[in-house]
């Protein structure tokens, strides 16, 4: 009997030893008020499906497993913001937190200390794949409006997150392909090189990019070079029908760098400064009603500066935009200025300066209830060829009143003054108002309201798919300008019921949207009830 004890009592000892060990490991917070340094850094890059869970060790989820490439330790080691003989740093820990869940390759992230000693902690980092390989025909309705795609995408490559893709879409506008090639972690890890080349049925357009942005907030300097082309047919529209058409040229570059003296006291500035082309023309389309007078030509040959104050105020979130996935919402101060000065000797056809002012803020009330508030004033070149200045502003709202349950408002309005026709605001469809037919009502200025009751449920159908649901109303409006609609130019407003299903594995566009409004001033013309079928990447 008392032999059959001794081996029983050494168990209970050394399970009682491991945990006290687990239990002395402090948390980031308090290595890092210590001042410990960290020591070892165990990356563990995990598959799709978790095969020790014995809800996903099933047939299917093993075989999916064994067609994934997981993504290489490398690849996760690049976008660590910390390394071995650093101090413990609870901003760069929150922060590498962010930037890897901020790859839709990515599914789940934990970053823990798992061992201290002597003033020396060593940290794991585990993360989860999405399904990356998206071979798919698709097909979306909105504003009465039909698109479809299909395409083979591969969003990293061999797990080294390299994106390659060959896609054919048609939509309101053109039908074509495209093939798009990007890495994010070039050279030094942080380099980006995007090639994108497409062919439609009303123009080409071609786009070549390699920029290394500020990727953190304590970044020291970044560059950036790009070059696009575009040819194609625009359309004005006016109660959701194509009044004129017309093709549009454009050509674009921009070559700049950019200094910070990184994150000071919960602050980051950053000033950039370049040059930049943005030249447009405008010509009559074969076979198409042309408007009247047709937009100007312009070229836009400039140099600028730009500056960005930041601050660091996130909080992470659950079941706000996504459904039972970590969200970081942005509660700092954030403002930018860009000054841009074209000059006639680099070929610009005006030298009048332009500017852009952007602003958001956060604002929490209590634990849960969150404000996001933002405003902008620009003033560009109009299709007329001369300056116009657009203003506007937003709010969002988030409130949850139980664990799956949120109450979400948001309110929006934006004007501009000295445009053309070929600039107005458009509202309808997939531009708000989901009762109307897409770019339902054009003007100069535009206000739209939209309240929605959210449901987020535990229902987990295959491990791939979460449902949740939302009852909303939208109100809004735009007018005034030479292209307003007469049949039903008023205030308008629709009520509705929306599906939501996230493709909770995959990295593409993982929201669907299924919603069913009725508008609530009705026109010939309108449909008692608009069925909207997309594809998004959150509520």
């Amino acid at each position: 009997m008392v032999r059959g004890i001794r081996p029983l009592f050494a168990i209970g000892l050394l399970l009682i030893a491991q945990a006290n060990c687990l239990a002395a490991v402090p948390d980031f917070a308090e290595l890092e008020r210590a001042g410990a340094v960290i020591g070892k850094i165990h990356i563990k890059p995990q598959n799709i499906f978790d095969l020790t869970d014995e809800t996903e060790n099933r047939a299917f989820f093993r075989w999916v497993n064994r067609l994934h490439i997981p993504t290489l330790a490398s690849v996760i080691e690049r976008v660590l913001l910390f390394k071995s003989g650093d101090r413990v740093s609870r901003q760069k820990i929150d922060e590498t937190e962010r930037l890897l869940r901020s790859s839709s390759t990515r599914y789940d992230v934990n970053i823990k200390p798992v061992a201290y000693d002597a003033g020396v902690v060593d940290i794991e980092v585990t993360t989860r794949d999405t399904w990356t390989l998206n071979v798919t025909g698709s097909f979306s309705r909105s504003g009465g409006n039909n698109k479809t795609s299909f395409g083979i995408v591969e969003q990293n490559l061999w797990g080294t997150g390299t994106s390659v893709g060959y896609t054919q879409t048609t939509d309101l506008d053109r039908k074509g392909s495209e093939f798009s090639l990007s890495n994010t972690q070039l050279f030094d890890g942080w380099t980006n090189l995007n090639f994108l080349r497409g062919r439609f049925d009303d123009g080409k357009r071609t786009s070549v990019a390699i920029d290394r942005p500020f990727y953190s907030l304590d970044t020291r300097w970044a560059a950036r070079a790009e070059w696009h082309q575009t040819d194609r047919i625009d359309a004005i529209y006016n109660a959701g029908n194509i009044a004129s058409e017309y093709r549009h040229q454009i050509h674009s570059a921009e070559l700049s760098g950019g200094w910070s003296p990184g994150l000071v006291n919960g602050w980051t500035q950053r000033y950039s400064a370049g040059t930049l082309v943005n030249d447009n023309s405008y010509r009559a389309a074969a076979g198409r009603a042309a408007p009247l007078p047709l937009p100007a030509d312009h070229k836009l040959r400039a140099v600028f500066l730009r500056m960005n104050l930041i601050e660091d105020a996130f909080i992470k979130v659950k079941n706000y935009s996504r459904i039972e996935r970590a969200e970081y919402l942005d509660l700092g101060f954030n403002a930018q200025l860009q000054i841009t000065l074209p000059t006639l000797a680099m070929g610009a056809t005006r030298s009048d300066a332009l500017f852009s002012v952007t602003a958001n803020n956060g604002y929490r009330f209590d634990a849960n209830r969150v404000l996001l508030a933002g405003a902008v004033v620009e003033r560009r070149i109009a299709t007329t060829g001369r300056p116009m200045t657009q203003t506007g502003f937003s709010l969002k709202y988030y409130a949850p009143h139980a664990a799956r349950s949120l109450f979400y408002a948001s309110v929006a309005a934006d004007r501009i003054t000295g445009g053309g026709i070929a600039d107005q605001l458009m509202i309808g469809g997939q531009l708000g108002l989901r009762g109307y037919p897409t770019r339902y009502q054009a003007g100069e200025q535009r206000v739209l309201m939209s309240i929605e009751q959210r449901a987020f449920t535990d229902w987990y159908p295959f491990r791939l798919l979460r449902v949740g649901g939302a009852v909303f109303f939208d109100s809004g409006r735009a007018w005034g300008g030479p292209n307003q609609n007469k049949l039903n130019g008023g205030l308008l407003s629709d009520v509705g019921i929306g599906l939501r299903v996230a493709l909770d594995r995959t990295a593409f566009a993982n929201m669907l949207h299924v919603d069913l409004a009725a508008a609530l001033n009705r026109a010939p013309g309108i449909k008692p009830l608009q069925l909207l079928v997309k594809s998004e990447f959150s509520f």
